[in-house]
């Protein structure tokens, strides 16, 4: 059974950081290309940030870019998000997905928003408000 599940979301003040876990089980994530994704109430899910199984090469979205990192921890069968700088508009459910040997790109991004992804976690609300 492939699982993930993420961890790490809640309230938070703008600027404020917060660092989201997305832990694998039932498949080791050497393999597999993990993307964050997020969707805020009324609006589609969108991609925010992916690294690929292959390189580690890293793709961001423009809004995030210079504020969020996305990293691997093999040993722990882990990807991590960190997350400084948070705006009122990253208020969303931030979801975790895999997908296996796809490398990072647009096309992964449009799989992702349509659920197309192998193994999903449940998500994990993230709040930025004052």
């Amino acid at each position: 059974q492939l699982q993930l599940v993420e961890s790490g979301g809640g309230l938070v003040q703008p600027g404020g950081s917060l660092r989201l876990s997305c832990a694998a089980s039932g498949f080791t994530l050497d393999y597999y290309t993990i993307g964050w994704f997020r969707q805020a109430p009324g609006k589609e899910r969108e991609g925010v940030s992916c690294i690929s199984y292959s390189d580690d090469s890293t793709l961001y979205a423009d809004s995030v870019k210079g504020r969020f990192t996305i990293s691997r921890d093999n040993a722990k069968n882990t990807v991590y998000l960190q997350m400084n700088s948070l705006k009122p508009e990253d208020t969303a459910v931030y979801y975790c997905g895999a997908e296996r040997r796809l490398q990072c790109g647009t096309y992964y991004y449009h799989l992702g928003a349509r659920g197309a992804l192998d193994a999903w976690g449940q998500g994990t609300l993230v709040t930025v408000s004052s």
